[in-house]
């Protein structure tokens, strides 16, 4: 894609947050609520992690083979975290480039290669208050209390970046937090949505 043509291009929207923030969570219920416009792609990533192990769906690949895709430049972006790798589809260079608005499970270390990939590129930054991360990371019974205390610090950590950021906070209701998520996305997209919604 030409970088200095934007104007008719769409928008790529990375998704990130902390896990226990409930950011899949939000995707699924924005997946459901736009499911019939067009504009809209959700992301499906490249993980190498078994289909059986639960969460987003995805499509599973193994370190061997996510290294061959990698080399023949089948993802548009792609990084490591927590002993998985994660892969953007490259064909979604496409889709934005006919305009559409993609939205794509992030992370915030791979922020800057997105960055270098769309021009076009939002960040909607998933968050929640630090007792309600605690809690639903503990109701999954996956990690110690250390291990906890370590994602809780980690989530704290500041960051920058120099695109655009839209902070939503899951502290309380799906419904509530999904419907901000929904009106942003709709904005992002140059849709109006009233300002009582979008708060």
């Amino acid at each position: 894609m030409n970088s200095d043509d934007t104007s008719a291009a769409g928008t790529m929207v990375v998704v990130v947050g902390p896990s226990g923030a409930g950011k899949d969570s939000l995707m699924d219920y924005a997946r459901q609520r736009l499911r019939d416009n067009d504009a809209y792609q959700f992301v499906q990533r490249c993980i190498t992690r078994d289909s059986a192990a639960g969460g987003e769906d995805h499509q599973p690949v193994t370190i061997d083979e996510f290294e061959d895709m990698r080399r023949q430049g089948r993802f548009a972006v792609s990084w490591g975290a927590h002993e998985l790798f994660y892969g953007i589809p490259a064909q979604s260079l496409e889709e934005v480039q006919r305009g559409r608005t993609l939205i794509a499970n992030g992370s915030r270390i791979a922020i800057p290669e997105f960055r270098k990939v769309y021009p076009n590129l939002v960040v909607v930054s998933i968050t929640a208050d630090r007792a309600v991360i605690a809690k639903r990371l503990m109701a999954r019974g996956r990690e110690t209390a250390e291990e906890i205390e370590r994602r809780l610090n980690r989530a704290a950590d500041a960051w920058e970046t120099d695109c655009e950021i839209v902070a939503i906070d899951n502290s309380t209701s799906l419904e509530s937090a999904g419907e901000r998520f929904v009106s942003a996305l709709l904005a992002i997209a140059g849709v109006r949505v009233p300002e009582t919604v979008a708060e």
